[in-house]
């Protein structure tokens, strides 16, 4: 069984790609004893997922893939982007509300949000990266005990936020699952 290295050490992440690769042996940097960790200085998510996938490929020499995904707030000129998980010193819920205080004097229209995922495969010295866009809204306050980062306040069209949905429900319309599923072609 073919072994792929996930660059990560989020469970949520790691669990998706586990049902997307049956085939693979799917290990995460909580798996491995290697610790150290390439800067994420790119400015775009494709940038950051391609420094990640390439450091730990050539560095473990295995296939890896690494992934780099965020928010963008367009009437907040796409903020916070590719510093989404460094912008704010604290917990996920913490980020979350205060990301909704930035927001709390617009209307729905204007609440417009756009979760963004780049996925980069390295694979025999050659990387290859995808990005896929979920776009929504963000929601007046946290809402949904199924998922991670900003599952809570992601509000889509149907006025459920992602964390309000089952499993399956969120694989269905993930932009991270697209993208893998892209990234997977590559490695058949």
């Amino acid at each position: 069984m073919k072994k792929i290295i996930i660059a990560t050490h989020n469970d949520g992440k790691l669990a998706m790609i586990k049902e997307l690769f049956p085939e693979f042996r799917i290990l995460s940097l909580n798996d491995l004893e290697y610790f150290v960790e390439p800067e994420e200085n790119g400015e775009t998510f494709e940038e950051n997922a391609i420094i990640k996938a390439k450091f730990y490929h050539q560095n473990l020499n295995e296939i890896c893939i690494a992934d780099d995904a965020g928010i963008c707030i367009p009437v907040l000129n796409n903020f916070p982007g590719v510093r989404t998980k460094r912008w704010f010193d604290g917990s996920d819920r913490e980020r979350n509300l205060a990301l909704l205080e930035k927001v709390k004097d617009f209307e729905k229209v204007d609440r417009k949000v756009n979760f963004i995922t780049a996925i980069a495969i390295a694979v025999n010295d050659t990387i290859i990266v995808e990005t896929e866009i979920l776009s929504g809204y963000l929601a007046d306050s946290p809402r949904g005990n199924n998922g991670f980062g900003f599952d809570e306040i992601f509000e889509l069209e149907n006025g459920k936020t992602l964390a309000e949905l089952a499993f399956e429900e969120k694989l269905e319309i993930s932009a991270r699952k697209k993208a893998l599923e892209k990234i997977k072609k590559y490695l058949e």
